[in-house]
């Protein structure tokens, strides 16, 4: 295992893996912005949220990589698992409630001239979260991934 580029090179196939899935999603994201927007956003390379998620890519890249060097019932698995779906949980449900209250926040900060000056021009940031199709595109990229380096690279 230790004669190969991703493993021999970089020291640790699993995360090598579950950092070139992040690297893959974030330049997607580009892409699909291109794509929708006939705009290039390089911003987009490290920027949270959008299409597909690098968090769920990052996460399933790992699990599937574990699983399928060190077993499905494996112990290692069963938290690389459990981690993945806290983290995909947190992309879907809890930054995007974030994104919501800021719209808010930043709608109050439009509409109240009576706020101090300092506060205005500080614009939160809305896009935070992903939905759940940006959660699952972005695990399903993981695991190929994670799939297709450990088959390769092992």
């Amino acid at each position: 295992m230790e004669n190969n580029l991703l493993n021999g090179h970089l020291g640790n196939l699993i995360l090598a893996l579950a950092v070139v899935a992040w690297a893959i999603a974030q330049v997607l994201k580009v892409v699909v912005v291109l794509i929708q927007n006939h705009r290039l956003d390089f911003r987009r390379i490290t920027g949270s949220g959008g299409m597909p998620s690098s968090h769920s890519a990052f996460v399933c890249a790992c699990a599937s990589a574990t699983g399928n060097l060190y077993g499905w019932s494996s112990p290692i698995f069963a938290l690389a698992a459990v981690l993945a779906i806290v983290v995909m949980y947190d992309a879907a449900n809890v930054r995007k409630a974030a994104g919501e209250q800021a719209k808010i926040l930043n709608y109050m900060m439009e509409h109240w001239m009576e706020m101090k000056p300092e506060l205005f021009g500080k614009e939160l940031k809305e896009f935070l979260g992903h939905t759940p199709v940006q959660v699952i595109a972005g695990a399903v990229l993981g695991i190929v991934i994670g799939l297709a380096g450990t088959w390769l690279f092992r």
